[in-house]
């Protein structure tokens, strides 16, 4: 079984990693005025995924809230946040940013030790942020463009470059903490369910003010990963400037005469 388990992992991992050069030839496909080449696909997909979640998430997810206590709900969010900080971890020394990476690395140290293995998070008391940084985002700062607008059966929005997540988030998951095919399913379930129970509110008002959920899903989707990239991006440093010198406006040419700054006078001969 253990053997058999690590064989389903690696063929799962590798089948991902192998069609990411094919979907990487669609980053070309995309340009800024039309960022949603395959609308015609992402449409038929995002029906779909609309069908599962009506019959089988959202109802699995309002049973989940209804019979498990808060505290459980709680801890079950953070063990899954604490497998996520540390791939987050990782991205953000890839990015460059070692500070917070140092910081995020102290928070699952901190959250796996103390926090029983994150199901307490006491990080954020610590002020021990939390960063939700991955591959897509790595990419984007590093310069790599987003390409066209992908919806993916079950996983939902995401885009040519955002896709390089699916290897990574089959390798770094909690799944790798389990052994046997009925477990992997289970905690890949029970992920699913928890995330999807904290977005019931969320999901319910955009029903009501969404006149095309897709293009409100699509340009959502698309201007927060842009925004989460340009976060990750460094920052210039501003450089003092020296003064400059003032002239008043003359009432002729020849009476323009500069005002030099009070520092700079001081200084003359």
């Amino acid at each position: 079984m253990p053997l058999r388990s690590f064989a389903v992992r690696r063929v799962r991992t590798w089948g991902a990693a192998l069609s990411l050069p094919l979907v990487f030839s669609l980053s070309g496909c995309a340009t800024s005025q039309s960022p949603d080449p395959l609308e015609s696909w992402n449409r038929g997909v995002f029906s779909f995924n609309e069908g599962v979640d009506a019959h089988v998430l959202k109802p699995l997810a309002e049973g989940y809230v209804k019979v498990t206590p808060s505290l459980v709900q709680t801890g079950v969010r953070n063990f899954f946040g604490n497998i996520d900080d540390v791939w987050s971890s990782v991205n953000l020394f890839l990015q460059g940013r070692f500070k917070e990476g140092a910081a995020s690395t102290m928070r699952v140290a901190v959250n796996s030790t103390l926090g029983l293995g994150g199901l307490i998070d006491l990080a954020t008391p610590m002020r021990l942020d939390r960063y939700r940084e991955d591959l897509g985002q790595t990419l984007g700062v590093w310069g790599a463009p987003s390409g066209a607008y992908i919806v993916w059966p079950i996983l939902g929005p995401s885009s040519v470059r955002d896709s390089a997540n699916l290897a990574s988030s089959m390798t770094f998951s909690a799944t790798t903490l389990v052994d046997g095919a009925r477990e992997d399913n289970l905690v890949r379930l029970l992920n699913g369910v928890s995330t999807r129970a904290a977005f019931l509110q969320a999901t319910d008002l955009l029903d009501g003010v969404a006149l095309d959920k897709y293009t409100f899903t699509r340009d959502a989707y698309l201007q927060r990963r842009q925004s989460l990239i340009e976060e990750g991006r460094p920052q210039p440093e501003e450089e003092d400037e020296a003064p400059q010198p003032r002239y008043d406006l003359p009432e002729s040419e020849d009476e323009a005469t500069p005002v030099v700054p009070a520092a700079s006078a001081a200084s003359a001969p």
